[in-house]
């Protein structure tokens, strides 16, 4: 009894060790979740796909790029709109774009149920010039979201305005 407890004991360390290093990993090039249907998938245009279905086969519902107004650094437009009552019910492609000149953050969140287990989130950051796509199945959107809206930033100007992404379902 003895010694396998001990074996146990000596496994933990290196699960937690492979633990980090996929939390590093995933921190490092960009992390979205949400524990419901499909959950938030992040990529390339050509190569990317959520639930299925290739990012280059969807219509993209949401434009965003990054933008300097003086010393402000934010996501434009700040205000977007999906109306799910005559929209189809397929997934929804974002499309973030990086035109400036120094590196961006991009994070989107339910507004107010961030804590929540079921919480939509999604961050990527991006080089300048560099492009990403974000797909989120859309019964996530419509039956995860606790809420109406999911917010928008650069985590890497928490100070700067953001953007919000208004459901209507």
């Amino acid at each position: 009894m003895g010694a396998k407890s001990r074996r146990g004991s000596r496994l933990f360390p290196a699960f937690c060790t492979v633990a980090i290093g996929f939390g590093t990993l995933f921190g490092m090039e960009g992390g979205a979740f949400a524990l419901q249907a499909g959950g938030v998938e992040i990529g390339d245009f050509e190569t990317g796909s959520v639930v299925g279905q290739p990012f280059k086969e969807l219509e993209v519902d949401v434009r965003l790029m990054a933008v300097e107004i003086g010393s402000v650094k934010t996501w434009y437009p700040p205000a977007t709109v999906i109306d799910f009552r005559v929209r189809p019910g397929r997934p929804v492609l974002i499309k973030v774009a990086n035109n400036s000149t120094v590196e961006r953050g991009f994070q989107m969140e339910e507004a107010g149920h961030s804590g929540a287990p079921t919480a939509l989130k999604a961050q990527v950051m991006l080089k300048p010039g560099e492009t990403k796509y974000i797909g989120i199945p859309t019964s996530d959107l419509t039956y995860a979201g606790q809420g109406l809206t999911l917010t928008y930033r650069d985590p890497l100007h928490p100070n700067d305005p953001g953007g919000v992404l208004l459901m209507i379902k």
